[in-house]
């Protein structure tokens, strides 16, 4: 049981749900099961991004342009859907994935082939991505009276008391835990960001592993588009502007080392609960935005700091099994020499 409450993901998930109980004080009906719902569907666009985010972080980079490709394509679609009305939605959906797919090949090429710093290359194409969404649509908003009704309507509708969006949101953690935990991308991923020499050796392609997690990364943010554009049914250019942020945060919060090549996706997913959770319940207890900002500050540094004194302390665990070891081995030769 000790070992149990030691790891990560028990230890965030108890922490979570002594944050409802305590909410639930002062807002009887918080942790209802109707509220709890509705606390995840509001929290699964951030889960998915931050599943994006989580794969790019494993293979020690980053991505700080998934909220503004998030924005793009969100955008490019919104115009898509009013324009061409009688594009079948599942034609929008995946143009939004490819669209998105293509904006994180492009962070992926860069990192890649010119081996540009992730963080360098992903605070440019932040702000290009942005531009790019101003200049399409000239500054102007795509309204819901502009947009399909099935084009609204398809993430909200309720299937067994979760709206499609949350059910979205449960398929993609299932498939990004298949993916990360039992495919070889999911493999050189943790190999290229947890022993980048080691990885060569072994014979994995280090870039071509982090060009394909910047894909993933786009796609997934390109899906997002859809799912916020009809989802709070307006399009705008500084849509998710923050997210990016928020993605990170999330990671950190639920153990993703930005060193790379360490974490988990219940990690990520708790992580982003944990955030979703804050931001739902702070403005009911009558917290200010203002509050609510350092207060999610101070976690983040708060779970960096845990990150970083576990990352140590593993290291000297390391250093001290091998010391150990060189001891017994020279023991071993002093005694066969005599």
């Amino acid at each position: 049981m000790a070992r149990l409450i030691r790891k990560r993901e028990t230890l965030l998930f108890l922490i979570i749900v002594v944050m409802i109980a305590i909410f639930s004080t002062r807002a009887a009906d918080f942790a209802t099961p109707d509220n709890l719902a509705s606390i995840f569907n509001d929290t699964s666009i951030l889960i998915i991004l931050a599943l994006a985010q989580m794969t790019v972080i494993l293979t020690k980079s980053i991505d700080l342009s998934v909220a503004a490709n998030l924005a793009f394509t969100g955008m490019a679609i919104a115009m898509m859907n009013a324009a061409y009305p009688d594009l079948p939605l599942v034609v929008l959906i995946l143009m939004a994935i490819v669209i998105g797919a293509c904006l994180g090949a492009i962070n992926g090429f860069l990192v890649w082939a010119l081996e540009i710093p992730p963080i360098v290359v992903t605070l440019g194409t932040l702000t290009i991505y942005r531009g790019m969404a101003f200049v399409l649509s000239g500054g102007a908003w795509v309204n819901a009276h502009q947009m399909t009704p099935i084009f609204l309507s398809v993430p909200r509708t309720p299937i067994l008391g979760l709206p499609v969006l949350g059910w979205v949101g449960i398929i993609i953690v299932l498939l990004m835990y298949v993916l990360l935990r039992y495919t070889q991308f999911g493999r050189s991923a943790y190999a290229t960001g947890g022993n980048p020499t080691a990885a060569v050796y072994a014979g994995i392609d280090t870039g071509w592993t982090k060009f394909l997690a910047f894909v993933l990364s786009g796609a997934l943010a390109g899906l997002s588009s859809y799912l916020w554009v009809s989802r709070y049914a307006v399009a705008y250019v500084d849509i998710a502007n923050g997210f990016e942020l928020d993605s990170v945060a999330a990671c950190v919060i639920g153990g993703i080392s930005i060193a790379g090549g360490v974490g988990s996706v219940a990690g990520t997913v708790l992580g982003a609960l944990f955030l979703g959770v804050i931001k739902n319940a702070l403005p009911v207890i009558g917290i200010s935005p203002f509050t609510q900002m350092a207060i999610s500050g101070t976690v983040i540094i708060l779970a960096v700091a845990f990150n970083a004194r576990r990352e140590r302390n593993r290291g000297r665990i390391i250093l001290r099994d091998r010391a150990a070891a060189e001891i017994r081995a020279a023991e071993i030769r002093t005694g066969a020499a005599a």
